[in-house]
């Protein structure tokens, strides 16, 4: 086939996906997770059953892709951050903050349980230590306790922004978390 021709079928089949995707978000933010059927989804976009499984075989392999989307949507963002350099405790003050505000904005949704399982937990990790040991090298954070036990101990204490009332609660605690990191 010429390159044309593939490009046109890719960003077709591309739309198609993302179509899918938020229709089956609307159909979440509606009903609930476990109330979206494939048919449902497959009316939403405007397509047939039979073309919705040649992209997804169920609703839950649907919103493992949404969560997918979203978490690259995220990572993409602290990305930015980090590869913006800067002032190491800028930077990494910022980095938090836009962790602990995801995770505050996206409790209750659909995906949030999800948000912090697997691949995801894993990447956000190893993304979070390496900017510690960066912090650490500059003498920004502690370096008596390792950069992987501080990433846990910060993913673990801006879990506590999904059960804050506001974003000033949020701050707060992200200020907490930084304290705790510094050089006393």
């Amino acid at each position: 086939m010429p390159k044309l021709w593939n490009e046109t079928i890719e960003a077709h089949r591309s739309a198609v996906r993302d179509a899918i995707l938020d229709a089956a978000m609307t159909l979440v933010s509606k009903h609930g997770p476990l109330s979206v059927t494939m048919s449902q989804v497959a009316k939403e976009v405007g397509i047939g059953r039979a073309t919705l499984y040649k992209y997804f075989p169920d609703v839950e392999g649907i919103l493992l892709a949404v969560h997918d989307r979203q978490v690259a949507g995220q990572l993409e963002h602290l990305h930015a951050v980090r590869d913006a350099g800067g002032n190491p405790a800028r930077q990494l003050e910022q980095i938090l903050r836009i962790h602990a505000m995801m995770v505050h904005e996206h409790h209750g949704s659909a995906i949030s349980s999800v948000m912090h399982q697997g691949s995801a937990r894993k990447h956000q990790l190893a993304f979070l230590q390496d900017i510690l040991q960066r912090s650490a090298d500059s003498g920004v954070v502690r370096s008596d306790i390792s950069s992987e036990e501080l990433a846990k101990f910060c993913l673990h204490a801006l879990s506590a922004a999904a059960e804050e009332s506001s974003r000033a609660a949020v701050d707060r605690l992200v200020q907490l978390t930084l304290d705790s990191l510094r050089i006393h």
